[in-house]
């Protein structure tokens, strides 16, 4: 069993190959240690643990901030935990525990009391409004990085029980358009083909729910060979998906013909039981940037058959003898057994990120509660940067289109 010594050096290695494709985190960094604009910040990263968000982490530590980590052991990389650890981050995150430990762990970091909060699915931030209402009146504000926890965060808004400003860093374009279709679309078939080592080709793909994520696994799904159709609540992604080129059907009809079936809404219950029974013997079930309460899985654990067939599959055997494959024990497959989104998108990400905390740090004591949209300037800034480095150039905004642009 390799030491921990052994595991820093590994992880410290894959964090530096991430970090050479992230320039424009570098250089948000750089521009950061300079300004002194998050020096004494204590600064809490809850984001999935591996080593782009690594060098998030260290970005912000090398910017002045004070740095703590929290991942669940699901989604938890431990070389990147021990290397960071190494660095003498304060490191709240275990490979493998289970829901007890990741509770204990996520305590400890909140008793770190950072005054930002950088989340992942919204789960540190509804802890601490639980369970450390003294914190939560301390914190300047949080960000969110994900589809699955802006919705709960704007839900607890309406509801009266949001007491911090959020930044949603999901809903910003240089993230949703290119982390949730490019990177997560990627890397959630990419993960699956690994897992699994069968091929997509051919076969019947569901994809539940066609958002970015939705959109962006169908992309590549389809691009390797399956078969795509598609499920949807709203008429009008419906429609997009059908133009698209996808079948469009309710999952009720899709789930006879159905071979491999992504979950990508976000939303507790979007593939019942009943929709599992009529899905044929060997159907492959997996979420795709939520997690697994988008499974029925306490339906299949209460079967008393899983069966663990191959790293990150189990098997669950039903009454009629037919099987159902779950990927990663249901969670997001491209996180738990994966290394998530592509370096040079989780760059764009991760720098909103940095861009977040920065902007929290200076100016949201004068904001009200709620859930805040990223400045739009801020969005370009990343763009920009990135074009730069790609070696891109904009086409100049001339005096004579920008009067065409304000004509009518």
């Amino acid at each position: 069993m390799s030491t921990f010594e052994e595991r820093a050096r590994a992880g410290a290695g894959r964090i530096a190959w991430a970090g050479r494709g992230m320039p424009v985190l570098r250089g948000i960094s750089a521009r950061l240690a300079e300004s002194g604009a998050l020096k004494g910040h204590r600064i809490g990263v809850g984001l999935v643990l591996e080593p782009k968000t690594a060098n998030l982490a260290l970005a912000l530590r090398d910017a002045g901030a004070e740095v703590s980590v929290y991942c669940s052991g699901r989604s938890t990389d431990q070389e990147t935990a021990d290397a960071l650890t190494a660095e003498g981050l304060a490191v709240f995150a275990e490979e493998g525990v289970g829901d007890e430990r990741d509770l204990e762990l996520a305590r400890e970091y909140l008793g770190t009391a950072p005054d930002i909060i950088l989340d992942d699915g919204a789960s540190i931030i509804r802890l601490a409004h639980r369970e450390f209402p003294a914190l939560v009146g301390s914190l300047l504000g949080a960000a969110e990085e994900t589809t699955s926890g802006v919705r709960p965060l704007r839900a607890m808004h309406d509801d009266g029980a949001l007491r911090i400003p959020v930044v949603a860093v999901n809903d910003a374009k240089t993230k949703y358009l290119f982390d949730n279709v490019y990177g997560t679309g990627q890397s959630c078939v990419m993960t699956l083909l690994d897992v699994t080592n069968l091929q997509i080709a051919g076969r019947t793909v569901v994809v539940v729910g066609y958002g970015w994520v939705g959109k962006g696994v169908a992309l590549h799904a389809a691009a390797l060979g399956a078969r795509v159709v598609v499920t949807e609540l709203d008429p009008i992604k419906a429609l997009q998906a059908l133009h698209d080129g996808y079948r469009v059907m309710s999952l009720a009809d899709a789930a006879p013909t159905a071979e491999v079936v992504f979950a990508a809404t976000g939303i507790a219950g979007a593939v019942t039981a009943a929709h599992v029974d009529q899905m044929p013997d060997g159907v492959i079930l997996c979420t795709a940037g939520g997690g697994a309460f988008e499974l029925p899985m306490p339906e299949l654990d209460a079967l008393g058959t899983a069966d663990s067939v191959r790293a990150g599959v189990t098997q669950y055997t039903r009454a009629d003898g037919t099987t159902v494959l779950v990927i990663s024990e249901g969670d997001c497959l491209n996180c738990t057994d994966g290394e998530g989104n592509p370096i040079e998108v989780m760059d764009l990400s991760l720098s909103l990120q940095a861009l977040a905390a920065e902007l929290i740090a200076t100016t949201a004591k004068d904001w009200g509660v709620g859930v805040h949209p990223l400045p739009e300037a801020l969005e370009q800034a990343v763009a920009i940067a990135r074009l730069a480095h790609e070696g891109a150039s904009l086409e100049p905004m001339t005096d004579d289109l920008a009067a065409a642009m304000r004509s009518w």
